[in-house]
């Protein structure tokens, strides 16, 4: 006859064997609520990035260079900014006050944006003082990843953080598609909305997460100068991820003239346009976990390069005949999959090579490099779609990116060579 005894004997037993599984590796509160304050904050930006090019394009008429002037500020007109961030977050030890004073400013442009028109000064002024905002905060925010994390759990805790990331990418373009379906035109009650949920975030990160701080004895080094700084560029490794970085982000064309491309091709109202970053967005939150993981196993320098051979495959999908859905689900499956295998695992292969005492600095040029290759890149493309159309820019970066993940795979070949 089966007792309670039986099975209180069986209960125990398979708790040994729990006990004995491997557990997966958890990541630190501190990502946690950075995950979230980033999913908060992203709602709100994504709300607004979404848009905005159909609010240029079509209701500002702006032509496709002004626009790519505009996307050139939202890729990186601001990234020294953000390594001037990260040195004083490394001077004076103060990285979550920089983060939170960055997530303050991108709120604030999106209550000026809700009261502005659509002149090029204005707006472009405008996206300027969100982008600054994001400048000042990455590399702080990474930098508190970074440390709040052991150095073999980097992919993992990055991919976590950008898993919640996108998460509010994914959600904000849908609220954005419910008020564009409710009302067509309603762009300023939008970003009205926007800089509400972005009030949320800012206060989320003040109030609640917890400034990281190095270990003992990087405090008892000196402070951190600019010359110290710079200094990374001796590293042989340091110097190689950061020539690929920048090689790669000369030849990446953003999300925005994708999408616009993807629109034109499809012929896609309005209102589902936000849908096309929800797609992408939502590829990427799913598989920024594994991936991240996938790459603290395997080598991040391989899955990084493998990033970017995806999005070589989304070029030559835009460029192909014809205007079926699948070409577009194929489109943003392999978008969301890029993003998922290079964004954090790009800061994940920073941290590992750049000391303590220097994270901030490190990971901010680092950033800034990819962000000003990408400034470059939107507005050469924008020049291109002009000039020669949209399919002959599209082949010219393809052929690009060919030739920048051919030398980036050298670079980091080396790297790992020299590492070993």
């Amino acid at each position: 006859m089966y007792h309670v005894s039986d099975s209180t004997a069986l209960l125990r037993a398979h708790r040994r064997l729990l006990s004995r599984a491997p557990a997966t590796p958890r990541v630190a509160r501190t990502v946690v609520l950075l995950g979230l304050t980033s999913l908060i904050t992203d709602i709100s930006a994504e709300m607004v990035a979404s848009v905005l090019p159909l609010y240029l394009v079509f209701i500002g008429g702006f032509s496709p260079l002004a626009f790519g002037l505009i996307d050139g500020l939202y890729q990186g007109a601001t990234s020294l900014v953000g390594l001037a961030s990260g040195y004083i977050g490394d001077r004076f030890r103060r990285h979550k006050d920089v983060a939170a004073t960055g997530y303050g400013l991108s709120a604030i442009s999106k209550i000026l944006l809700a009261t502005a028109g659509t002149a090029l000064s204005t707006v472009g002024a405008i996206v300027l003082i969100d982008r600054v905002g994001k400048g000042i905060r990455t590399a702080p925010r990474d930098t508190m990843i970074s440390l709040a994390t052991p150095p073999e759990q980097l992919g993992s805790a990055f991919g976590v953080h950008r898993a919640l990331d996108t998460t509010g990418a994914v959600l904000g373009p849908i609220l954005a598609f419910a008020m564009l379906a409710v009302a067509p035109l309603a762009f300023h009650s939008l970003f009205l909305v926007s800089f509400c949920i972005a009030i949320v975030g800012v206060a989320l990160l003040v109030l609640f997460v917890d400034p990281q701080r190095v270990a003992p004895d990087a405090r008892e080094r000196a402070a951190p100068s600019l010359r110290g700084a710079f200094g990374l560029l001796r590293s042989a490794r340091y110097r190689s991820l950061l020539v690929a970085g920048g090689a790669l982000g000369l030849a990446t064309i953003s999300d925005a003239f994708i999408f616009l491309t993807l629109q034109e091709k499809l012929d896609l109202g309005t209102s589902l346009f936000p849908l096309l970053f929800v797609g992408s967005s939502a590829i990427y939150m799913v598989l920024a976990v594994p991936i991240g993981r996938f790459a603290d196993r395997v080598g991040r320098g391989p899955v990084f390069i493998g990033g970017y051979a995806l999005l070589a495959v989304v070029y030559a999908t835009v460029l192909l005949p014809g205007a079926a859905w699948p070409l577009l689900l194929g489109a943003l499956g392999m978008l969301g999959a890029y993003y998922a295998a290079t964004d954090g695992v790009l800061m994940a292969m920073g941290s590992a090579v750049v000391p303590e005492e220097l994270r901030g600095s490190g990971l901010a040029l680092l950033g800034t490099t990819t962000s000003v290759a990408r400034l470059v890149a939107s507005l050469l493309f924008g020049a291109l779609w002009t000039l020669w159309g949209i399919h002959a820019a599209v082949a010219s970066f393809g052929v690009g990116l060919l030739a920048a993940i051919a030398l980036s795979a050298v670079l980091l070949g080396a790297s790992r060579a020299r590492r070993a």
